[in-house]
């Protein structure tokens, strides 16, 4: 009976330090930082106030923020947010979360209305997902053109090509008909298997100093995070 009761607690506890170790990497993995210099973050008023002088102080050289949501929806972090970004010296970006339930024009006229071209920007972002978007699911023909009618606009203002930001089931259903244009991927705590993207999200319940909560952790293609900004 004691060696059956050894055996047991031996096997918990290898369970129990198996687990501890997956909890670890999951939450301490980070890309290689020879290869993956360029460390950044995305936001949005669900992180609440942000210290940015501590999140600059924490390794992180750009954030992409939040601005809109469809034809009206402004984020209300979004003028905090990226004026204190900026001032802590981080260079900074704007996305759009595209709806499929209003045409792609009155939400370029939200976007463009909203962000500011008062400082260097890195290239605006368009994010496309199903989840918290609304029950609609266009044909991919008619998203591509709505997502047209929004990039032509929106490139034109910000004079750079735009990133587009798919995944899940709106990657699958959508992805290959999308517009060329850059990609911002997402694969948590996997390589890509590729380098062709400007962004890779490689966590989404990171930690960094300076922001209450999980923040979404990213790397940049590239050494200089200066690269993609335009005045």
């Amino acid at each position: 009976m004691r060696a059956l009761l050894t055996i047991a607690g031996a096997t918990i506890a290898l369970v129990i330090a198996a687990g501890v170790g997956a909890y670890l990497y999951i939450m301490t993995y980070s890309p290689d930082r020879d290869r993956y210099p360029v460390r950044g973050i995305d936001v949005s008023n669900h992180q609440g106030a942000i210290d940015w002088a501590r999140v600059a102080a924490d390794d992180v050289a750009f954030a992409i923020i939040k601005a809109t949501e469809g034809g009206d929806f402004v984020d209300s972090s979004f003028a905090t947010n990226i004026a204190a970004a900026r001032a802590a010296g981080l260079a900074v970006g704007a996305y759009h979360f595209f709806t499929f339930c209003r045409p792609g024009a009155e939400q370029a006229a939200n976007f463009v209305a909203t962000v500011t071209r008062d400082g260097p920007l890195l290239p605006p972002v368009v994010d496309i997902e199903f989840g918290g978007n609304c029950k609609k699911r266009p044909a991919a023909a008619e998203l591509v053109a709505e997502l047209n009618a929004f990039l032509v606009p929106v490139e034109a203002a910000f004079g750079q090509p735009a990133v587009i930001y798919v995944i899940g089931e709106a990657e699958e259903a959508y992805g290959d008909a999308l517009p060329d244009r850059r990609r911002w991927v997402r694969s948590l705590m996997l390589h890509p298997g590729h380098d062709d993207w400007i962004y890779w999200q490689y966590h989404n319940r990171g930690t960094v100093d300076g922001i209450d909560g999980p923040v979404d952790l990213n790397v940049m293609s590239g050494a200089d995070p200066g690269a993609g900004l335009r005045p």
